[in-house]
């Protein structure tokens, strides 16, 4: 407790952001072994949250720490899911939120200076794409059954629209956020 007191406003927010990404993704790999139906899973819910994460750290930590936050959250979420889901299941999120962050962190570093709804929600609507159709891609993979793509597509047809609707949902909160993220940001 002590380190964490000691640190500087910066690494104490980093390590804020990489806790609320660990927390998400475990319980998210936890999530998406339950269906609510044959098109959705638990999971849908809980996982556009690290898009929200990464947004409002990009924003107020810059594209760079963001990356770091990214990186840092990556071992610690997949060690732990792999605990609490499966190996399978570890490996295709390690895999999906790694690519899906990276590319959501250069889009809303792109539009970072337009709109203030344009950049998270354009980052978090392309990322989700390449989240989706990797993570349900590798997660259900299964050698065994050669009709195993017939569930993933499934459900990431039924992930993916519900992380679209997040996407639009999750700019009201981060609208709220904005006018406070000075706190966040390294004077």
């Amino acid at each position: 407790m002590m380190v964490f007191i000691n640190l500087s406003r910066e690494a104490k927010n980093i390590v804020i952001a990489v806790i609320a990404m660990v927390i998400i993704l475990v319980v998210s790999n936890y999530l998406v072994t339950f269906q609510i139906n044959p098109w959705l899973t638990y999971a849908a819910f809980t996982y556009p949250l690290v898009f929200l994460v990464v947004d409002l750290a990009n924003r107020a930590l810059g594209a760079q720490n963001s990356r770091r936050i990214a990186w840092i959250a990556l071992p610690f979420a997949g060690l732990i899911s792999w605990h609490f889901a499966n190996g399978q299941i570890a490996i295709a999120s390690a895999t999906a939120f790694i690519l899906s962050q990276l590319f959501d962190i250069s889009v809303f570093n792109y539009l970072r200076n337009r709109s203030w709804w344009l950049a998270p929600w354009c980052g978090s609507m392309l990322a989700s794409v390449l989240d989706t159709f990797c993570f349900f891609g590798i997660a259900f993979y299964d050698y065994h059954n050669p009709n195993w793509y017939q569930t993933a597509l499934q459900l990431g047809t039924g992930d993916l629209l519900i992380k679209w609707f997040m996407a639009v949902i999750l700019l009201l909160p981060y609208r709220i956020v904005i006018p406070r993220i000075t706190y966040w940001q390294v004077r």
